[in-house]
């Protein structure tokens, strides 16, 4: 299993984000993933071990506690991958922007032309 594997899975992508902000005990991965998923604390192990054997995720004991740590070398090869798709979204972003320009002109030629020349109101007689 490569990074993009292991963060397919929401509960493991979660884990990521969390670590992307400093240090987690596995108890408060365990309970972040308790709260926002309703999985058991042997479900969130067996989580963290994947992250940890696709390496991205370290783990140290401090004391009777387990520390994890994000690992973001172990991401460069997921961000590459990523990285190598920017000319497939540009080319779609292109084309969209040029899609919203003809719309917002051609939203302006519909205006103006209503207001040039209004229709004739009903009922009254032309002089």
């Amino acid at each position: 299993m490569d990074a993009l594997e292991a963060v397919g899975d929401p509960v493991r992508r979660r884990f990521v984000e969390a670590l992307a902000a400093g240090e987690r005990t596995a108890g408060e991965l365990a309970g972040l993933a308790a709260d926002e998923f309703g999985i058991t604390q042997p479900a969130a192990s067996r989580h963290l071990r994947v992250l940890r054997e696709t390496g991205l995720v370290s783990a140290r004991a401090d004391g009777a506690l387990r520390v994890y740590a994000l690992e973001p070398d172990a991401l460069a090869g997921a961000a590459a991958w990523f990285d190598g798709l920017g000319p497939f979204w540009e080319q779609r972003l292109d084309a969209l922007g040029t899609e919203l320009v003809r719309g917002r002109r051609e939203q302006q030629r519909t205006a103006t032309a209503t207001t040039v020349a209004p229709a004739p109101t009903p009922g009254r007689a032309a002089s």
